[in-house]
């Protein structure tokens, strides 16, 4: 799951940042508006975390823009404001929750879990794909009676194949969706986390595989199908 956190209140981006991360969230931080409209309008992040009070643009404009520009990412505001009318002007700029500092980072945990159940584009808790299922609320794929636990990265790269069925992942994708656009992730970082999701899918005796298309990416192929 992957956040734009933009706040401009150094401490507060560095403590937020920490504790999400603690959280298996991966975090990608700006410090102005304008470089929060560029993140976002990627329209790679899950969430996004975004103050009002912003230099370069704020953070109202930021939602609207992003709207404008077809930009679904649900948002959460934050602002030092809680008078009904700026609330008001919050949600009617675009976004989906709206939270007064100071608050609670285990309620800010709290909204993100619901804006991202109310949002989730693709998995159930339990996926099948040929011969394997995947459950997504452990990390744990399994078949008949054998199973196994993947790690956080692994379980993430596997429901990105999940979610694009018969389209190839790019490299950059997985780069970009699970190490995040801030990262200092390679090729050999993919390829390697690709070797050990094969490596737990053999463990279990799955007939699928993950297949490589040359500059294209990788694919989730079952050798049943018909």
């Amino acid at each position: 799951m992957q956040i734009l956190l933009v706040e401009d209140e150094l401490r507060l981006a560095k403590a937020l940042k920490q504790i999400l991360e603690e959280n298996k969230y991966i975090v990608d931080t700006v410090a102005n508006g304008l470089d929060g409209y560029e993140y976002g309008v990627s329209g790679i992040y899950d969430v996004i975390v975004l103050d009002v009070m912003l230099p370069k643009m704020d953070g109202m404009q930021v939602a609207r823009k992003l709207r404008e520009n077809g930009v679904s990412t649900p948002i959460i505001m934050l602002t030092a404001k809680d008078s009904i009318r700026d609330k008001i002007n919050g949600l009617d700029s675009g976004a989906d929750d709206y939270m007064t500092k100071p608050f609670s980072p285990n309620e800010l945990l709290a909204r993100i879990r619901a804006l991202t159940r109310r949002y989730s584009e693709v998995l159930a808790e339990v996926t099948e794909f040929g011969d394997f299922s995947f459950n997504t609320s452990v990390n744990e794929i399994s078949r008949g009676d054998k199973s196994i636990k993947l790690n956080f990265k692994e379980a993430e790269i596997l429901k990105l194949l999940l979610s694009r069925k018969n389209v190839p992942v790019a490299k950059e994708d997985i780069i970009t969706k699970v190490w995040g656009l801030q990262s200092e992730a390679s090729d050999s970082n993919v390829e390697a986390y690709i070797s050990f999701v094969r490596k737990k899918m053999a463990f279990i005796g799955s007939e699928v595989t993950i297949v490589s298309y040359k500059k294209k990416g990788y694919m989730l192929e079952n050798a049943n199908a018909k």
